[in-house]
């Protein structure tokens, strides 16, 4: 047993030599690859993609940067985190120009600033598709193997199955057929009656209140609710964090169903890091099977709904449409001819939808309440549309049709928001072809298997673009008079510089959804005679302190979990007065 000891000591060496050797043969085969294009270099040691970095990046840099000099100011300490391109604006830009390449051991990123570039980007789809296994039915815990390795992993979000989110090809095409015939103007109609409702009765909850701490969790609630409905024909009252907290389990499957999805949108990293196999361990803490135990209890819901459609279908029955409903009934209706989609993919597709619905919009309203809450104005500015458009006439007879293209202002402060702070970016690669894109005049060829950013943080900001005030979040921005009547229009970006539900063929086909809840959920807080502000944090603050403490809560404590988001809202509790 003598080499034992010794094993231990040479175990951790093999492993850190292993790692080192592979970081450099990575790094100089990518900067040799990265030269090819000529523009710009910078380096980092550790690959975005990879897993265990990302549990750690944040603690581990604040404390690198605490070292004098270059050691704790440069490019490590500069790109390798998550989220770092929110944080750095159009600046490495401005530095190194609209095209420059980040090397790391296991891809060259390539990061794009040029409007133009990018709209040849995201037509040429076949040329530059997306990376489907940047989203990757194996995780990393499970795979952890692949993360050494030079090819996709299985996609994450295909826990509940192939989606329109990790397909490509002809499966993509007929999951993106499937999905735009659910995402109707129907079902359009049905997110603005439930926004109305839901938005009413969190408003009176929330003014009911000294103060809101929870508004992060209870625009969450609302989120969830109105994809219940849309996406399943299931409606639920509005509830606060304290009403849920305080809640016995239900035997209603309909309430355990919500109760599920719920738990599965605030546990979503959980499970697309751990994976539902591993969750499911009798070992792991509780609150890890408690997690496996709403999947299984979600996807058994769902696989009874889709039963029940099915039978529906066939007699000929008919009823309010929902996400569901018409993914299924169109679905049923393809498969006659050959067509249509599986089991498994209607229910991956169901799982996107609310996942994607779910947290981005959540993310975005919570983002626009804080910047509403520190500018007033803009408050009084909305206040002014809602009161033009609806007067005295009761929320419950607003109509979606008649309504909704007038509320401009509304849906401007949803657009200034994702323009500052774009809850899921889109990523393109080569692929296994080398491919020629147009950058500022210049012909560049970008290598295969390289990634391509583009520079959202940058595009979004750049003053070239947006003007000199481009880092101030304003709505009024995306307003503009018509020259014909004088009524206002949304405001056209220059074309390539404005990217908030991605573009081309595989753009956002959810984008009117999140409009038309966010723009009822707005007017209905804004019409009356409410208003919203930070709660004082001593008892002589001042107003302008109290706003100018949001504005920096927002910009400094802002980051990505699964998607971009505030990390601690709860610290600038708000406050709803009357005018």
């Amino acid at each position: 047993m003598a080499w034992f000891p010794v094993l231990l000591v040479a175990a951790p060496l093999l492993l850190a030599g292993t790692f080192v050797a592979q970081t450099v043969f990575g790094l100089a085969r990518n900067y040799a690859s990265a030269r090819t294009i000529g523009v710009p270099i910078r380096f980092i040691p550790i690959s975005p993609l990879n897993p265990f970095w990302t549990l750690v990046d944040r603690a581990v840099l604040s404390f690198i940067r605490r070292l004098p000099g270059p050691l704790g100011r440069n490019s490590f300490t500069r790109y390798n985190w998550r989220g770092w391109e929110v944080a750095d604006r159009y600046r490495s830009h401005q530095e190194m120009g609209d095209i420059w390449v980040l090397v790391t051991p296991f891809k060259n990123w390539i990061y794009l600033n040029d409007p133009d570039a990018l709209n040849s980007l995201f037509r040429r789809g076949n040329d530059f598709p997306r990376p489907v296994f940047v989203t990757g039915v194996c995780c990393w815990l499970e795979n952890v193997l692949e993360l050494t390795q030079d090819f996709p992993f299985a996609a994450i979000l295909d826990v509940f199955g192939p989606n329109i989110s990790t397909a490509e090809g002809q499966a993509w095409k007929t999951q993106r057929k499937m999905a735009m015939h659910s995402f109707n103007e129907q079902n359009n109609e049905i997110v603005w009656s439930e926004s109305l409702t839901l938005a009413t009765d969190m408003q009176k909850y929330w003014t009911s209140m000294p103060s809101i701490d929870t508004a992060a969790s209870d625009l969450r609630t609302l989120s969830l609710h109105v994809l219940s409905r849309a996406g399943f024909g299931k409606s639920f009252k509005f509830e606060s964090q304290e009403d849920r907290k305080t809640q016995r389990p239900s035997a209603n499957s309909a309430a355990n169903y919500k109760d599920s999805l719920q738990t599965i949108m605030e546990n979503c990293v959980l499970i697309l890091g751990l994976g539902t196999s591993f969750i499911a361990q009798p070992w792991l803490p509780k609150k890890l099977r408690d997690v496996h135990a709403a999947y299984v209890s979600f996807r058994a819901y769902m696989t009874s709904l889709y039963e029940e459609e099915k039978a529906a279908y066939a007699v000929g029955e008919t009823g309010e449409p929902n996400l569901m409903r018409s993914m299924v009934r169109a679905s049923q209706a393809d498969a006659k001819d050959g067509g249509g989609l599986t089991e498994a993919e209607i229910y991956g597709n169901m799982f996107v939808f609310n996942f994607a619905g779910h947290d981005t919009t959540a993310h975005s309203f919570t983002f626009a309440m804080y910047f509403l809450a520190a500018n007033p104005e803009v408050q009084e500015w909305l206040h002014e549309e809602i009161h033009r458009v609806f007067g005295d006439v009761p929320v419950e007879d607003w109509d979606y049709r008649a309504n909704f293209p007038r509320l401009k202002r509304c849906l401007s402060v949803l657009y200034e928001t994702i323009r500052l702070y774009v809850p899921v970016p889109t990523i393109k690669w080569t692929a296994d072809k080398a491919q020629p894109l147009v950058v500022g005049g210049r012909t560049l060829v970008l290598p295969a298997s390289s990634m391509i950013a583009p520079s959202y943080g940058s595009v979004q900001t750049d003053p070239r673009f947006w003007g000199p005030n481009s880092l101030n979040w304003d709505p009024s921005r995306f307003i503009v008079k018509s020259a014909e009547d004088g009524d206002e229009e949304l405001r056209v970006p220059v074309r390539g510089s404005f990217h908030g539900w991605s573009d081309g063929a595989r753009d956002c086909p959810g984008r009117k959804f999140s409009h038309v809840e966010f723009v009822a959920t707005m007017a209905v807080l804004f019409r009356s005679n409410w208003r919203v502000k930070p709660a004082p944090k001593y008892p002589d603050e001042s107003p302008e302190a109290a706003r100018s403490r949001v504005l920096d809560l927002i910009e400094n404590d802002s980051g990505s979990v699964l998607l971009l988001q505030m990390l601690h809202p709860e610290r600038a509790p708000l406050v709803w007065e009357k005018r």
